[in-house]
């Protein structure tokens, strides 16, 4: 017998319009407001532009709900493409890894385009990203919308038909978890420029793990689905410790972070 159950709730939803406002919504809104003004906070302490930061957030943000909208239709649910305009219905379906796929390539594109050097801003941008992305997992536990493998687990929650993980609520904890983590080494003063690296390392390692809980297709409605046996998730999480490696192999920045952070010549 566990040691503890969590009960099942369904928080309740509001209607407006068109649109159905949720716990995973106001608390996805929540995640990205703190980890924008984390982001932006630690940035001036490093004597960055935290200007620079709150502009690259909102096309982040845009980026992001994009990418994670095309890989929910892409990877995970193919079959919706049935209709077409699926695709312009960006608040349907979201994935988070195509969303941290479409800000990782916004900021590429923007920081290149600002001819603003983005190392410098790794370390406040990993600082902001795991606290707001635990939030924001937390929605998605209010929501149960990644039901995992049945489960005797302490943590599970009694899913209807039986106890199940729910992977949001596992991941806020990893996420969390490495909050306290990347913010314990900031105030340490330990692996200064390096942060960005160790949280996709500690983040892809920990995920890819967590997806082998996740219901698999014929399990729960609405399963997720895998190419090649993994979840996208697992795969762009193996790509980001790949990301991780390389750059936790380079030197280190002299003095580290603490630059100008204005537009290069």
């Amino acid at each position: 017998m566990p040691l503890a159950l969590i009960s099942w709730f369904e928080p309740p939803s509001v209607a407006l319009g068109p649109f159905t406002l949720q716990t995973f919504g106001v608390l996805s809104a929540l995640g990205v407001l703190a980890g924008v003004q984390l982001a932006a906070r630690a940035a001036r302490k490093d004597g960055l532009d935290g200007k620079a930061v709150l502009d690259f957030a909102v096309v982040a943000i845009a980026a992001g709900v994009l990418g994670g909208h095309l890989v929910h239709l892409g990877f995970y649910h193919p079959e919706e493409l049935r209709d077409p305009w699926r695709v312009l219905k960006v608040w349907e379906g979201l994935s988070s890894m195509g969303g941290l796929l479409g800000a990782m390539l916004a900021a590429v594109l923007w920081f290149r385009r600002r001819r603003i050097e983005f190392r410098p801003y790794s370390d406040a941008l990993a600082l902001g990203l795991a606290p707001g992305w635990g939030i924001a997992r937390i929605g998605c536990f209010t929501v149960h919308d990644h039901p995992g493998l049945r489960s005797d687990f302490f943590l599970a929650v009694d899913f209807p038909g039986g106890a199940r993980h729910d992977l949001g609520l596992d991941e806020a904890i990893l996420l969390f978890a490495l909050t306290g983590l990347l913010w314990t080494l900031r105030r340490r003063g330990l692996l200064r420029g390096r942060l960005l690296p160790l949280l996709a390392l500690l983040y892809g390692t920990g995920r890819f793990l967590l997806d082998f809980l996740r219901a698999r297709p014929g399990d729960v409605p609405y399963a997720d689905g895998r190419q090649l046996g993994l979840t996208f998730a697992q795969w762009f999480a193996l790509a980001l410790v790949g990301y991780a490696l390389v750059r936790l192999g380079r030197p280190s920045v002299p003095g580290g972070p603490r630059e100008t952070g204005r537009p290069s010549a």
